[in-house]
């Protein structure tokens, strides 16, 4: 099998290559090439996707020496060749007191105006570009973090979207997201508020002293309720600004210990960002979202409270890990045996199902538990 073509997402990487007179059979995804001479460099093979190039002159030029060119669609709001996964401060472009400013917001308004879940078909295409774009993106960021760290785990903390900030159960996901990230793990969540912020939020102060997180919550729980988007907003910008992360926080680990990964979608867009998550991979399709989220924690899931967004999650982990679809998986653990005993008894489902599998181990990912201190431990002896 040929070996993948190499991948050249920064002008950077650009640069050094071009320096050696040929990018033949590279892939060069994203980029302003506007300033540089591609005159006499070997091009054969090479992928240019959704690249600024010098003019329409040089395009055919390229092709003509065995170059593919596939164009950025300009007339959306957003990169149909995304190099890179998002930022906060990318989502919060733009926000000057107002939710509508910010670039997330605008795209999600340029989503709904475009058929939203249903795009017509000149949006749907830009759309699946960019998230292929995502995907690439991903998957790089989990290669490297596995190389880098020897395969620390990846945990999904899933829950509640609705949950208060300040709430005993947003405390609780916040401290599993602090000790998740001070053992080792890379957090993961679906990028939305309530539970999934909460989780983002303990990893993102990892690395401060103890009581920042009680008082980074209390700041936050003064506007805890999401449809007071331009106020939730605020303040969480206020409390990255309070507690803000190295300049040079770039390698896996420091940007684990700075809020992890996020998967979020604009399907939900009328919901303010999560901007906590140091990580941040946003979709449009969240038929593609959710998957990606659960192939992606193959560390073991923690289950917070939640409703049929959650339940959804529960039984999609379930289905996984009963056909070892995406390979072996880790825990699959309750957290508050109340509320999954009693308001939602999915826990006591799974056991019977997996019952049914031919591998008897199956049954015994299955936890239910009150304890962050437990479901840490659960979680942090997985490779």
């Amino acid at each position: 099998m040929d070996a993948t073509p190499d991948e050249l997402e920064s002008v950077a990487e650009f640069a050094t290559r071009a320096a050696t007179g040929s990018i033949a059979g590279t892939v060069v995804q994203g980029l302003d090439l506007t300033r540089f001479d591609l005159t006499g460099l070997d091009v054969a093979g090479t992928l240019f996707l959704g690249c600024h190039l010098p003019s329409v002159a040089v395009e055919a030029e390229l092709v003509s020496r065995g170059a593919q060119i596939v164009r950025a669609i300009t007339e959306v709001p957003y990169p149909t060749h995304p190099a890179s996964l998002y930022s906060a401060p990318d989502l919060a472009e733009g926000f000057d007191g107002r939710f509508e400013a910010m670039y997330d917001t605008r795209v999600y308004r340029h989503f709904v105006a475009h058929g939203g879940a249903l795009p017509d078909l000149r949006e749907a295409l830009a759309q699946r570009l960019h998230d292929h774009g995502i995907d690439d993106a991903l998957a790089d960021l989990l290669d490297v973090w596995t190389a880098t760290t020897g395969g620390r785990p990846v945990v999904g903390v899933m829950g509640g979207h609705a949950e208060l900030r300040g709430a005993p159960a947003y405390v609780r996901a916040a401290e599993l997201g602090r000790q998740l990230a001070r053992a080792g793990c890379l957090v993961l969540t679906g990028g939305g508020p309530g539970v999934m912020e909460a989780a983002n939020l303990g990893a993102y102060l990892a690395n401060q002293p103890d009581e920042a997180l009680p008082a980074a919550v209390a700041e936050l729980a003064v506007e805890p309720d999401f449809h007071n988007h331009d106020a939730y907003t605020a303040a969480a910008l206020a409390v990255r600004d309070r507690w803000p992360l190295p300049a040079h926080a770039t390698d896996p680990v420091s940007w684990a210990r700075g809020g992890g990964l996020s998967i979020p979608t604009w399907l939900y867009g009328h919901e303010p960002a999560n901007l906590f998550a140091g990580r941040i991979a946003k979709y449009f399709s969240n038929a593609v979202r959710e998957d990606t989220i659960l192939r992606a924690c193959r560390g073991g899931v923690a289950f917070a409270p939640g409703k049929a967004g959650t339940v959804q999650e529960v039984f999609q982990a379930a289905t996984k890990a009963y056909y070892g679809s995406d390979g072996t998986s880790g825990p699959i653990i309750f957290l508050d045996t109340a509320y999954w005993t009693d308001v939602l008894p999915v826990e006591s489902l799974l056991r019977p199902l997996f019952g049914l599998a031919a591998d008897p181990a199956l049954d015994k990912l299955v936890h239910l538990t009150d304890s962050v201190d437990d479901v840490v431990a659960l979680l942090r002896g997985r490779p």
